[in-house]
């Protein structure tokens, strides 16, 4: 109950902030309550950070040491009992960023500390499980960094613009998200959630950039074209789930991704917000360090 209270201050300093105007990034980027227009939101803004590439690039590059102090601390705390962790949860179109933010922020990491789970089309064994089945089995334990590209949202993004259930099953899924997430923040998990918002015309460039490029075949399907026919259909998708899964306990972010390096900027602040307000410890010693230091001496 600690942790959920916790997610629950955290949102209340964030609404704070906003209107003192000292609004941290997840102020500026959080989808707030009410109905989500994501035609209003521009993916080439860059909300609260640098004006140039080349301070956004260098400001994260910043931010390596301290998210992997961060890190270690929380890992450390989980051996003394602490069950804290992270979730970060990438959404967004095809080409919007996802496996590049592992690699240009997860990648400050240290691996052993970081489980990342793409997912992809359910396989028979997990379709014939509940819809949440694969994602439980993927959650971080204590002291470590899940990042999900791509998620148990795709049980209502596909599912919705595919007609893949019935309108009632669809219904009761965002309630299971909701109930599941809560869950999460209640048992210590900091869920941060994270719309990838790219726009049409960026997208085509990107898919060109991968067809152009023979390294980059293997990345590259044909259903992309077929899926850029249901554009709008996607964005209400991504709205509809951004509107009723949008909580204090697990909130959302949008962050305009047509510019890359806002993008990495962006979730590595996002990330570094959230740890510095875990504020995770070292744990205190369980022996005697002087005894140790002097018997370490004598050897």
């Amino acid at each position: 109950m600690a942790k959920k209270d916790g997610a629950k201050r955290a949102a209340e300093k964030d609404r704070q902030g906003k209107k003192t105007g000292k609004s941290s990034l997840r102020a500026l980027l959080r989808v707030p309550p009410g109905r989500v227009d994501l035609g209003a939101v521009d993916p080439s803004s860059t909300p609260g950070g640098p004006s140039r590439k080349a301070d956004g690039v260098a400001d994260t590059a910043r931010m390596a040491d301290p998210l992997a102090s961060l890190q270690e601390r929380l890992y450390a705390a989980s051996t003394a009992g602490d069950r804290r962790r992270v979730l970060l949860v990438l959404q967004g179109m095809d080409t919007s960023g996802k496996g590049g933010t592992v690699k240009h922020v997860i990648g400050f990491l240290n691996p052993s500390g970081c489980r990342v789970r793409a997912f992809k089309a359910p396989t028979p064994e997990e379709r014939s499980h509940p819809f949440l089945w694969r994602v439980t089995k993927a959650l971080p334990r204590p002291g470590e960094f899940g990042i999900f590209d791509r998620s148990h949202y795709e049980d209502v993004l596909v599912a919705r613009v595919r007609a893949l259930v019935p309108r009632p099953e669809l219904n009761r899924r965002y309630d299971e998200i909701n109930r599941f997430e809560e869950s999460l923040a209640e048992d210590g998990v900091t869920v941060v959630k994270a719309f990838l918002h790219i726009s049409y015309e960026e997208q085509r460039e990107r898919l060109l950039a991968r067809l152009d490029n023979p390294s980059k075949h293997w990345k590259f399907s044909p259903g992309d074209i077929d899926d850029r026919a249901l554009w709008p259909a996607y964005q209400r998708a991504y709205e509809v789930a951004l509107e009723r899964c949008a909580s204090d306990a697990a909130p959302w972010y949008v962050v305009p991704a047509d510019r890359k390096w806002y993008r990495n900027w962006a979730i590595g602040r996002l990330l570094t917000e959230h740890l510095e307000d875990m504020d995770p410890r070292y744990p205190s010693a369980d022996f005697d360090v002087d005894e140790c230091r002097a018997r370490l001496l004598a050897t």
